[in-house]
């Protein structure tokens, strides 16, 4: 038996890099966190777009939050300007996405979700709603915008997450959604581009 590399060798060892990478892929999609502001536009290797608030805000406020469609993440700084970046799922479709400046007016934990007239047209057998728990789209909490049916909420099915999966709303891991909740106050200024 030979020991030289041979063109099945080599592809079998290559077949095995995704199971060695999974660690490091599961690493990036955790919680990114600082207590500094941030600096500059970067990609990490979640493809995530590190962004200034000030390129969006005149002024914190209460806290800012930045939904990109584009790189399906959520971007939130808290008054004191730490910063915490989350991955999402996105709006299926351009026809789906609501952009521009927004803001969150309600909060909800355990919320109770109720299919829109356009969800019903496309999925006549939906049901009227589902309240909290383990099949409730909106996962364990949601965060409304002032745009009717539109939110920031967590999801149980986390296939969504960093997935065009959505019908205009943006969902993260429930942990994290969890952890962001607290931090979002009321009138906390929002963006979706």
């Amino acid at each position: 038996m030979s020991r030289s590399m041979t063109r099945r060798r080599l592809m079998a060892g290559l077949g095995a890099l995704p199971v060695l990478a999974a660690p490091g892929l599961l690493h990036a999609q955790a919680t990114v966190q600082t207590d500094r502001p941030n600096t500059g536009a970067r990609r990490n290797v979640s493809s995530f777009r590190v962004r200034n608030w000030q390129d969006h805000f005149d002024t914190l406020g209460v806290g800012a939050i930045v939904c990109d469609v584009d790189s399906r993440a959520v971007h939130y700084w808290g008054p004191d300007g730490t910063f915490r970046v989350y991955p999402s799922s996105v709006p299926l479709s351009e026809e789906l996405t609501k952009r521009g400046y927004s803001e969150i007016v309600r909060k909800k934990v355990g919320p109770t979700w109720t299919p829109t007239a356009s969800m019903r047209e496309r999925d006549p057998s939906l049901p009227d709603s589902v309240g909290p728990g383990p099949a409730n789209p909106l996962g364990t909490h949601a965060m409304y915008l002032d745009w009717p049916a539109y939110l920031i909420h967590g999801t149980h099915d986390t296939r969504k997450i960093g997935r065009p999966s959505s019908s205009g709303c943006f969902g993260l891991f429930n942990e994290q959604v969890a952890q962001l909740y607290p931090l979002v106050e009321i009138g906390t200024q929002v963006r979706v581009m």
